[in-house]
């Protein structure tokens, strides 16, 4: 087989439907299933599938295991000689999978090979980036990101200069749409479960590379993707949690002098902006729910960062 898709869903049962149509309808030319691994829903996302959808290999959680552990349910299962990791918020378009597949076969230096991600507008959503690092968590305390996107230096972390029209090689492929090769998993392992949600496929992506794979971006294929569907269910404990998981990896992998700089630049990048949404609140009514979140989640994470733990 070539490839195994796994899904991992928790309270996105309309998303999940036109996720798993998206596939059978654009997969393209290769030999494939689907494994479905789902988190406790509560929508009826697993009757659902039994339903409408038999095909699909169906693993029904009884309790959220998290984004690492639902992928590794499915790779125990799964047969292909690559395994696909594909949000449930996402949309295949036109034999993305299959083009990427052929990409991988073509590239088998490559551990790691993701394609372009569009926003539902169509627009340009930009997947890939750098791996965590002091320098890179400084700069996006800051705006300056925000200020000169085209900037090399100040937009280096998520690459906001370059429009993924070419190959290349990066560090990190985004985990909405992520095929591995099963030979480096079988050399790496599979993913670091201590990471529930966020930084997994960095963390995945950085051993892969202490390895000595590669990790290659290909423009072969797009897929939509909405983005946030079930982090929005929960959105003040999520905001805290991607920031979060970015200390668990500088800890895991740069060690303690680094990760205690981090967590002084994770608690300055929720400070820099609380102000902000707080004139936000204040001043501009029509938004003033979103701004409440952004309040919560950062006045959260500073007291997180300060004096919580962030265990690995």
């Amino acid at each position: 087989m070539d490839v195994s898709i796994i899904i991992v869903n928790w309270n996105t049962k309309g998303l999940l439907r036109d996720c798993l149509s998206s596939v059978y309808e654009h997969a393209g030319g290769v030999d494939y299933e689907i494994i479905v691994i789902d988190n406790a829903s509560t929508d009826g996302s697993a009757g659902m599938v039994k339903n409408d959808f038999q095909q699909v290999i169906l693993i029904a959680n009884t309790e959220n295991r998290g984004f690492a552990t639902a992928n590794n349910q499915g790779m125990t299962v799964a047969k292909g000689r690559y395994v696909l990791l594909l949000n449930s918020d996402t949309v295949v378009l036109d034999n993305s999978i299959a083009n990427t597949v052929s990409f991988a076969d073509e590239n088998p230096q490559a551990a790691v090979a993701g394609c372009r991600v569009l926003n539902p507008d169509r627009t340009l959503q930009r997947t890939c980036f750098m791996f965590p690092s002091i320098l890179n968590m400084l700069l996006s305390s800051t705006y300056l990101y925000k200020l000169f996107p085209k900037n090399r230096f100040f937009g280096r972390e998520q690459m906001t200069w370059w429009d993924r029209s070419d190959i290349r090689h990066v560090d990190v492929v985004t985990g909405c749409f992520m095929l591995v090769r099963r030979e480096a998993i079988e050399q790496v392992g599979v993913m670091d479960e201590q990471f529930f949600m966020y930084g997994e496929e960095t963390d995945w992506c950085y051993r892969f590379w202490e390895k000595g794979w590669k990790v290659m971006f290909a423009p072969v294929g797009e897929i939509i993707h909405f983005g946030g569907q079930s982090a929005a269910q929960k959105p003040v404990a999520m905001i805290v949690q991607l920031r979060l998981s970015i200390l668990k990896f500088i800890k895991k992998h740069y060690g303690w002098l680094s990760y205690l700089i981090a967590r002084f630049l994770t608690a300055f990048f929720f400070a820099v902006r609380l102000p902000a949404w707080l004139a936000v609140f204040s001043f501009r009514p029509a938004v003033r729910s979103k701004a409440a979140v952004k309040i919560q989640a950062y006045s959260a994470g500073i007291v997180d960062v300060l004096f919580g733990r962030v265990d690995l």
